[in-house]
């Protein structure tokens, strides 16, 4: 079972056959949505909307641990990501896809953990991301002859509003290439629940260091112009996907006190 997380714009994708929704509970509450189970090239397919339905979960809002749990109970042993982000530099440009392999966390208001009562987990996210989807998606990129970037570092914010100039400028001097508001801590339960994860992160805009300031209906607009790239991508990196297992699979076996 591979896990897909739909982000801003890609609520209700048309990237799979469907053939059940399933309403998960989870000890966390319910998920942003009613998992979505269907295939892809005949792999099972375990999708979830991360702002649910009709984009009713601000990015500080959603529910990340119930999707992150609802996902695994469905089966999920493998996640995809999408998510919508803005560039921090000008070779990295709008309608491009960038796989991050790491993010800088500036988000102040979220749950990281799935051990926050009896036990206390210190989980590794040095790579914060499995290589080895990593690959796979570089390597289907490469063959559909999309543009986009191997590697990228994401500055995470808080959110929902948008940086001012000065922030955006600061980021720039850290020398990160997108910003956006959902990889954490996704990212990080992923890694407490043993699950591969990794982040297609499409470029929609240049933030406000460049250009006007961002507004929904810029992203929006070329979230909608490149959702074929995004489906034809998905489609070919699924059957890519190996059962084998990695790190990512014992992540918590020095992890807890």
């Amino acid at each position: 079972m591979i896990g897909l997380i739909g982000g801003t714009g890609l609520e209700d994708p048309k990237l799979f056959t469907l053939k059940e929704e399933k309403e998960i509970k989870t000890e966390f509450g319910k998920p942003s949505s009613k998992i979505k189970i269907g295939e892809i090239a005949g792999k099972k397919i375990a999708f979830v909307s991360r702002h649910g339905k009709k984009h009713s979960f601000n990015p500080t809002n959603v529910n990340y641990r119930a999707n992150i749990q609802a996902l695994k109970k469905a089966g999920a042993k493998k996640i995809l990501a999408s998510s919508a982000v803005g560039s921090l530099k000008e070779e990295f440009k709008p309608g491009e896809f960038v796989f991050v392999n790491q993010f800088i966390d500036r988000t102040t208001k979220r749950q990281q953990t799935f051990y926050d009562k009896k036990k206390v987990c210190h989980i590794s996210v040095a790579e914060p991301f499995c290589a080895d989807l990593r690959k796979n998606l570089i390597d289907s990129a490469k063959e559909l002859n999309l543009g986009f970037h191997e590697k990228g570092t994401c500055v995470v914010i808080e959110g929902p509003k948008f940086s001012t100039k000065a922030e955006s400028q600061l980021f720039r001097s850290w020398n990160a290439e997108v910003i956006g508001m959902t990889l954490v801590p996704e990212a990080v339960l992923a890694r407490e629940g043993e699950i591969c994860y990794a982040s297609i992160a499409m470029i929609t805009d240049y933030d406000v260091w460049k250009e006007k300031p961002v507004d929904v209906d810029t992203i929006l607009k070329r979230m909608k112009e490149n959702a074929e790239n995004l489906k034809k991508l998905i489609e070919k990196v699924v059957p890519k996907i190996e059962e084998k297992e990695c790190a990512c699979n014992h992540a918590l076996k020095h992890a807890f006190v």
